[in-house]
């Protein structure tokens, strides 16, 4: 019997998984949440009382209403709940980053395949509102062959808090919080690199593990150059790009997240409120005169599609939002950036794709 909709177990109610993940899922049609399994019950009975509070993992996957689970832990957890969770049975989307490690995300993909379940990772960001602009620019062709971009998410937090990302421990720091953003919506754009270089740094005083990166990534005929600092307190541009037909910036930050923690509406109509401030696009209109410089408009961005397109895989057999190849490819480029730092020099991939074969294949 085909079922119409899906039950969801949501593990973790921190930061992802209260502001992110539980409205999102009760705003998707086709998805019901049934349980939550945090340390912390009575917070979620306090937030949601119409859905059961589980203090343990375990519980959470024994009920066999549950198809689908959504991990929304520490970093260090994801492998083991995930495991757990395709061994019970279920459909399993985890917060990004997808493990720690590239051997524990192969180690998954195996299991999943064997066990014939969906397993995707929440890379969230290829929805942002600057992402999609940016995208669509590129694929129509309006900044002509692109020679430079720069990607930074940048923070001004000078204060070290007694969290877990902040800690010494596998998949702590900067480049496992922010990193795999960055990684995803430029992979998308221009598929995996030839070579990456990366650079950690700790520059708040009693910070304990790397809060700022410098990521280089070669292409044939392009340079990339991913940046994030928790202390950084001058906004800067969140993209900046340049190409044979113009440049484009684009400034802020995609107000999703603020919004999905204040409780507002994520999908919809409402979805449409969802822009990044206006962008900077100068190009040359007339030969011989000065180039022009407009205020672009943001294309409005949608998390919530990737909830949809999990139940659009589940309920009637389409691709992933976020397939296990594009997951891979992430968890390949992390861990080849801590192998550059460690050796202090550029590390080359076995297998890199440029700009042109990826932007052209999608205009075909």
């Amino acid at each position: 019997m085909r079922i119409q909709t899906l039950g969801v177990g949501l593990i973790g109610y921190g930061t992802a998984g209260r502001g992110l993940h539980a409205p999102l899922i009760q705003a998707t049609p086709g998805m019901e949440l049934l349980a939550v399994a945090s340390g912390q019950p009575e917070r979620v009975q306090a937030d949601l009382p119409d859905v059961e509070a589980l203090p343990r993992a375990t519980q959470l996957l024994a009920r066999s209403d549950i198809d689908l689970v959504v991990i929304a832990t520490p970093n260090d957890t994801h492998y083991p709940l995930a495991k757990a969770a395709l061994a019970a049975g279920k459909h399993v989307v985890v917060e990004k980053p997808f493990t720690v490690s590239l051997s524990e995300a192969r180690m998954l993909r195996a299991q999943a395949e064997g066990a014939e379940r969906l397993l995707s990772v929440f890379h969230n960001r290829r929805w942002d509102s600057d992402f999609l602009t940016l995208q669509a620019l590129l694929e129509g062709g309006t900044l002509g062959r692109v020679v430079a971009l720069e990607s930074r998410l940048d923070r001004f937090r000078p204060g070290v808090t007694d969290r877990w990302r902040e800690q010494h421990k596998p998949g702590g720091g900067i480049w496992f919080d922010l990193g795999p953003h960055l990684l995803d919506q430029v992979r998308l754009l221009f598929g995996m690199p030839k070579a990456i270089l990366l650079e950690l740094a700790t520059v708040r005083d009693g910070a304990e593990v790397d809060d700022d990166f410098l990521c280089l990534l070669e292409y044939d005929g392009l340079r990339v150059t991913l940046q994030a600092s928790s202390l950084v307190a001058e906004p800067t541009p969140r993209f900046r790009v340049h190409g044979s037909g113009g440049s484009y910036l684009a400034f802020g930050i995609d107000p999703q997240e603020q919004r999905l923690r204040a409780g507002e509406a994520v999908v919809g109509a409402d979805a449409a409120s969802h822009r990044a401030p206006p962008g900077q696009l100068t190009r040359l209109e007339q030969e011989g005169e000065a180039p022009v410089v407009r205020e672009h408009p943001s294309l409005p961005g949608d998390w919530s599609r990737y909830h949809a397109g999990i139940v659009e895989t589940l309920l009637h057999r389409s691709p992933p939002p976020v397939s296990l190849d594009e997951a891979m490819e992430v968890m390949t480029l992390l861990e080849a950036g801590l192998d550059s730092y460690r050796q202090g020099r550029w590390l080359r991939l076995r297998e890199g794709n440029g700009l042109r074969q990826r932007l052209h294949a999608r205009r075909r």
